[in-house]
């Protein structure tokens, strides 16, 4: 009688153990599947620690996404990235109303970059508006010194119109430029071997209006830049792709017209792609 008992509740026990392992490792892998979620934005924002929180998804998202092409389109790196993106860019910064711009775009939730002239950057107050800029998370860009036509000019010439500005900005912001746009998008091989030995990343654009004297119209502009077309400068077909790089001016014209023109690109499905996730050369 003493065995059949023995056996009965050694049982009992066996069976007690089989039960409580299964849900134990079922709410382990529940709590598994519950991590990414816990790493999502809203959540994040409602976390004591955002700062420590958010380092590292802010650095993920960063991480190069997109590439510039021959071509001067922006795509993505590998499969499964969105491709129907544009990038906005601005020229010739700081002028007049780069700042307003930059506010403007950071209340859209937008990314650009700002191509600065180092013609700009020699007043205490003009270094102010490129900080000011680059403070809110906008990338700097070099455009040269003098807007010159870089064909015309020596090797010489050209390194010095390349390299100061590069410097500039560093004295600014506390970091080199890591693009590059020659003015009239005019490259020479120097150059590109300067911007090269610089690290900056050559970028041209695939289409812009706002210097087009029929375009420095703040409702003709809009329409051309989210249509793509230009049909008053004999582009009567569209240019907006997916990858499509969008040139644009510290103007007034352009600063009207920049908050409809995003949101009329965005009605038509583009986002508007992050510069931070362009690769660049390490």
């Amino acid at each position: 009688m003493k065995k059949v008992i023995t056996i009965l509740m050694l049982i009992l026990v066996l069976a007690a153990c089989g039960e409580s392992a299964q849900p134990v490792s079922e709410k382990q892998s529940e709590n598994e599947n519950q991590k990414p979620e816990q790493t999502s934005g809203e959540e994040r924002e409602q976390q004591p620690n955002q700062q420590d929180t958010e380092s590292k998804p802010t650095e993920k998202m960063e991480e190069p996404k997109y590439k510039v092409s021959d071509d001067a389109t922006i795509v993505p790196l590998k499969e499964g990235i969105n491709e129907k993106v544009v990038l906005l860019t601005i020229d010739d910064v700081p002028d007049k109303y780069a700042v307003e711009m930059a506010k403007t775009l950071k209340k859209l939730n937008v990314q650009a970059i700002f191509f600065a002239n180092g013609h700009f950057l020699e007043t205490p107050e003009q270094k102010k508006q490129l900080k000011e800029i680059h403070e809110m998370g906008f990338i700097i860009g070099n455009h040269t010194y003098s807007h010159a036509n870089l064909t015309t000019l020596s090797e010489k010439e050209q390194t010095e119109e390349i390299v100061k500005v590069s410097d500039q900005i560093e004295e600014i912001i506390g970091e080199r430029p890591k693009f590059f746009r020659a003015p009239h998008g005019m490259n020479t091989d120097h150059s590109k071997q300067v911007a090269k030995e610089e690290n900056m990343v050559l970028m041209n654009w695939t289409y812009g209006y706002d210097y087009f004297e029929p375009y420095m119209n703040v409702e003709k502009l809009t329409n051309a830049m989210i249509t793509g077309e230009g049909p008053e400068v004999d582009i009567d077909y569209s240019l907006l792709k997916p990858g499509a790089n969008l040139l644009m001016h510290d103007r007034e014209w352009t600063n009207k017209a920049l908050a409809d023109i995003v949101n009329g690109l965005r009605d038509k499905g583009y986002e508007m792609v992050d510069p931070h996730q362009v690769k660049t050369i390490d």
